[in-house]
């Protein structure tokens, strides 16, 4: 079942976040954009380049209201550890949620319950704690973050102008499509 459209269900866990642990909640999400990256497991191959990615457009996504959120079903503590000795995720400023429970990842849908393990997901969630984009890749496929923004932008846009979406490739500024009677079949 798709999580598209669907407010967050309720959930409470332990973060690391600039040198300190810290609550983290569902209700974190309300009143502003946030991303959500599930990832397999700190101290890994593809999961540092990913959040070092994601790190690079942080400073793009705070601009446009977004919080961004990492999640692995590590503790906190073990973030706090890799966070110390990788040169990748040390440049790391957002928030790093811990989910030995399995309970957040199960909420959004990506754990994978052989390996015990989150899978690469990427949720785009709206102020009002409503998923507008998921995405999940199969372990050995990276993710790009620069998509992130465009992504955002769109939701924003979409969100604040009722009635209008945003084509294909759509870049701020660019023109959108008012569906109606008058576009069926001309496009």
């Amino acid at each position: 079942m798709s999580l598209i459209g669907k407010e967050i269900e309720l959930f409470e866990g332990k973060a690391y976040f600039n040198g300190d642990f810290i609550d983290v909640s569902s209700e974190d999400f309300k009143g502003q954009w946030s991303v959500v990256c599930f990832y397999p497991a700190d101290f890994t191959f593809v999961c540092p380049t990913e959040l070092e990615d994601l790190q690079n457009q942080y400073a793009e996504l705070k601009k446009l209201g977004v919080e961004v959120y990492s999640v692995s079903t590590d503790t906190h503590f073990t973030h706090k550890a890799w966070h110390d000795n990788s040169e990748a995720i040390n440049k790391i400023e957002y928030i790093m949620i811990g989910d030995p429970s399995h309970r957040i990842s199960r909420i959004f849908d990506c754990l994978d319950e052989e390996e015990g393990l989150a899978q690469r997901g990427t949720f785009i969630i709206d102020p009002d704690g409503i998923v507008q984009t998921m995405e999940i890749n199969a372990d050995g496929i990276g993710r790009d973050a620069s998509t992130l923004v465009d992504k955002i932008k769109a939701a924003q846009y979409v969100r604040d102008n009722p009635g209008e979406v945003c084509p294909a490739k759509w870049k701020e500024g660019a023109e959108t499509l008012k569906p109606s009677l008058d576009l069926v079949g001309k496009i």
